[in-house]
């Protein structure tokens, strides 16, 4: 499995008119797989 990094996060907020350093990337980064591991879940603990 592919996993993105924060040189990507960097670059892919770059191309869409927002500037961030790679700390705040890795910041960045980790709020979201925080935030999708929560949304997992709850999505598994209410199909049970």
């Amino acid at each position: 499995m592919n996993q993105i990094t924060a040189e990507k996060v960097v670059e892919i907020l770059k191309e869409n008119g927002t500037l961030v350093t790679l700390d705040e990337a890795k910041i960045i980064l980790s709020f979201m797989i925080n935030l999708a591991s929560i949304s997992l879940d709850q999505i598994f603990e209410n199909e049970s």
